[in-house]
């Protein structure tokens, strides 16, 4: 009905300029405005989504055929699908169905699936006409030895198979092999919706059909009402359930009846849990949740069942609005029975006809079975109103007809009562067509509530300020004047805090730009050292060797490990102190960079004319801070000269390696003995550099590095911070010669924000009076939200000027 109101069409429009008003403040935009959006989409949407979920044979379908006084939907014992079925309404004469068929490939999934839960492991090929023979022969027998098709789980997966794959065979023209056939119901020469679902019912159709869509004229599916039955959570095949799980957690679903199988299990399944979990995650359902506990008649018989569903309702929902007890089956077969008589047998030659069947020995339909059930043992029905016998000579369906022959309309109306199902519908169509709106756009303004304190305080607070300023030149100038200490000391703290936070981010490898220039010099040194091992020449470090001892004409391995240590320590060297310069190097351009785009750099030179040194400081300290790691870079490599302390242990690779080597190079005393133990000399200058190197870039050396710029930086920043504090004088003849046109400025700035406070202040009002309009239509006055009237607003301006003339 809300629908249609122009005030409700523009709900979005008024929601959307709130939020843009919030956007539009940095102090505001923090704001988490996810629940808003998403209570306005539920406000405003022309659907609204209930979604039956539960377990397998909960009795969803039976509860919405009950809900609509309509068998539209199939209802089985064990009967475990993929189907999704959505209920929409239209007028009676444009009620439709539109129906989506499986796929081959998914029914052969759910085939495979069924088999493997039977234990028939071999995939089965469903084209091949024996085979499905052989597979409905095993399902027969497995119905028959476990009693009947709804005595065991077994039996019911049994039948589901069987359906699955009749449902194949008789619709096998209009199934595609990868892609979901859709037929109007035209496309089937169905000439009403009865028709129509009349064969959406049957099992095995049922059983193949991947969507069906009703489209019926019924008043509980007025206003956007969309009832959907989806798969069981506890589905043989794992997709079907996930469908269910997605769609109670899709935005789209604005509420989810739960229909759980505690009243017949005696405690809830662990799927239901989940379900019940997964239902809570979704900020579009909130509390708009209906516990249905179906089967409640299982109860009856059984009190221990009873004693443990209360336990588990006053345990766990206590605290929850919308708890409902049924039986599906009874409630709508009863609602089905009320108009039928003794000509027809109560429904046993019309309603129940295909069940009871045209055989000589008639079958008993399930409702017959548990109608009899009820008035022999449920204890539901008084003795001195319903004096009701029960003979064991005669058939069930001898005793239904003879039963309500005696007993008449007031016995089904008292079944109808004992089901729940009338207290169910109750609570439903009250919710939809009393409760829904209301409920939808109170949670928008509990959601909007907060959001609209805080612009309204934020706007009101910055009038207060602009109001306090200032409003002629003379009086902003000594204005100016008087907060420029002020102003000083906090561009002395925000340097340091800025310089310090800096710092800390690199000390704790928090600068991702610091730690890429870090790991490129780490790779680097040890690129470096990789390739001088591969490239020493021991040729040459023999040549340096005996040049420097020109007495002798050969040389030791001694002397040629010595020449190769010096020169792998020395290249070494080159390049970290090369990495190093450019790892200050890009630090403190960085550094330089955030300096002059801060806040704080800005309002310096507005106030002094110049930087008050900060550039020349963080020259000064980069040219410090580069010195101190090449010296640092410069003692590591030094010390790669001198060997490792374990590099002559007993024991170790390297000292086997050490007289290995002697004993190759001292078969002969010329250059070629030494240069044919190449090999065997890099193998040993390795095991000993890479521990050392690995030890430096590693560990040592970074350590080193952040310690050297804290012993550096943190006491430029302090430094740096007093000498802003010592600007006073300067900066104050530097404002003065500049005051008058600053003040001018300001004046004009803070006259144009005031402006702009004031038409947002009308854009806010604006759409707050349209929301709240749309909130008196649902008599919601009491959540009403904040406007900014003139009357605030002026005592905000008196008492400004009030608490200005105090201070003076």
């Amino acid at each position: 009905m809300s629908q249609n109101l122009p005030q409700v069409d523009d709900l979005d429009r008024n929601v959307t300029a709130i939020l843009d008003l919030v956007h539009q403040e940095s102090s505001l935009k923090g704001t988490d405005t996810s629940a808003i959006a998403a209570s306005t989409r539920k406000a405003i949407s022309p659907t609204f989504e209930i979604v039956f979920a539960g377990a397998f044979s909960a009795g969803k379908s039976m509860l919405i055929n009950a809900l609509l006084e309509r068998e539209l939907l199939y209802s089985a014992e064990g009967h475990a699908t993929g189907t999704e079925c959505y209920i929409a309404y239209a007028p009676p004469e444009a009620e439709r169905v539109v129906l989506t068929f499986l796929s081959e490939a998914e029914i052969r999934e759910q085939a495979n699936a069924l088999c493997a839960n039977l234990g028939w492991t071999t995939p089965i090929n469903i084209n091949q006409a024996e085979v499905l023979k052989v597979v409905q022969e095993l399902c027969e027998a497995t119905i028959v030895s476990e009693g009947g098709e709804s005595k065991s789980e077994k039996a019911k997966q049994a039948k589901g198979l069987s359906l699955l794959l009749d449902g194949f065979v008789a619709n096998r023209e209009r199934i595609h092999t990868l892609n979901n056939a859709t037929y109007s119901m035209e496309q089937f020469n169905f000439s009403n919706l009865q028709e129509a679902a009349s064969f959406a019912r049957r099992g095995s159709n049922s059983a193949v059909l991947k969507r069906i869509e009703y489209y019926c004229h019924h008043p509980l599916l007025k206003d956007g009402n969309v009832l959907i039955d989806t798969p069981g959570i506890d589905a043989p095949v794992q997709k079907d359930a996930e469908l269910t799980y997605k769609k109670i957690e899709h935005p789209d679903t604005s509420a989810v009846i739960c229909v759980l199988k505690a009243a017949s299990a005696g405690e809830m399944s662990k799927e239901e849990t989940v379900l019940l979990e997964r239902m809570r995650d979704n900020p579009g359902i909130r509390d708009r949740v209906f516990y249905v506990f179906n089967r409640i008649d299982d109860t009856w018989y059984n009190t221990q069942l009873r004693q443990r569903l209360e336990q588990l309702i006053s345990s766990q929902f206590q605290d929850a609005a919308r708890v409902y007890k049924t039986s599906g089956l009874l409630g709508f077969y009863g609602s089905q029975i009320e108009d039928t008589n003794v000509e027809n047998r109560f429904g046993l030659n019309s309603i129940f006809a295909e069940q009871v069947g045209s055989n000589i020995e008639e079958e008993t339909p399930q409702f017959v079975n548990e109608f009899v059930r009820y008035c022999a043992n449920s204890g539901k029905l008084s003795p001195s109103q319903f004096k009701i016998s029960v003979h064991s000579y005669e058939s069930p369906n001898a005793n239904y007809v003879r039963i309500l022959s005696e007993q008449g309309l007031l016995l089904i109306k008292q079944l109808i009562s004992d089901s729940g199902i009338e207290e169910f519908r109750q609570g439903i169509t009250h919710y939809l067509t009393q409760e829904k709106r209301p409920a939808l756009f109170a949670n928008l303004a509990d959601d909007l509530q907060p959001v609209c304190i805080s612009l309204r305080n934020y706007y009101l607070t910055k009038i207060r300020d602009l109001d306090s300023q200032p409003h002629e030149i003379e009086g902003m100038k000594a204005k100016e004047l008087e907060r420029l200490n002020q102003e000083l000391h906090q561009i002395a703290e925000d340097f340091r805090e800025h310089l310090t936070k800096e710092i800390n981010q690199i000390v704790t490898n928090d600068c991702e730009r610091f730690e890429n220039d870090f790991r490129h010099l780490q790779a680097r040194t040890i690129r470096k050292l990789d390739e001088l091992l591969d490239t020493f020449s021991v040729a040459q470090a023999y040549r340096r060797a005996t040049l420097s001892h020109r007495r002798n004409a050969t040389a030791p391995l001694i002397a040629v490990l010595v020449e190769a240590l010096y020169y792998l320590a020395n290249e070494l060297e080159d390049v970290l102190v090369e990495c190093c310069k450019t790892v200050v190097a890009n630090l403190f351009q960085r550094l330089r960079e955030t300096v002059s785009k801060s806040e704080y750099y800005r309002h310096i030179y507005r106030l002094v004319g110049n930087d008050a040194g900060i550039a020349e400081q963080l020259e000064s300290a980069e040219k410090q801070v580069l010195h101190a790691l090449i010296s640092v870079a410069r003692i590591e490599c030094d010390r790669f000269v001198r060997e490792s302390p374990r590099f002559y242990d007993e024991g170790t690779f390297s000292i086997y390696q050490f007289r290995q080597t002697l004993q190759q190079t001292s078969q002969s005393y010329d250059c070629e003995s030494m240069v044919e133990a190449e090999p065997a000399i890099r193998q040993l200058l390795k095991l000993d550099f890479e521990p050392k190197v690995s030890e430096t870039i590693r560990r040592n050396f970074r350590q080193t590095m952040n310690q050297t710029l804290k012993t550096h930086l943190l006491p430029l920043a302090e430094s740096q911070a007093d000498l802003i504090l010592q600007q006073y004088a300067q900066a104050r003849a530097h404002l003065e010669t500049n005051l008058e046109v600053e003040a001018s400025r300001k004046i004009a700035d803070n006259q144009k924000a005031q402006l702009e406070i004031q038409e947002k202040i009308g854009i806010y009002n604006q759409a707050i009076d349209a929301i709240n309009s749309c909130l008196q239509l649902m008599n919601l006055g009491d959540r009403f939200l904040p406007t900014i009237d003139d009357v605030e607003f002026k005592r905000q301006v008196f008492e400004t000027k009030r608490n200005g003339d105090l201070l003076q």
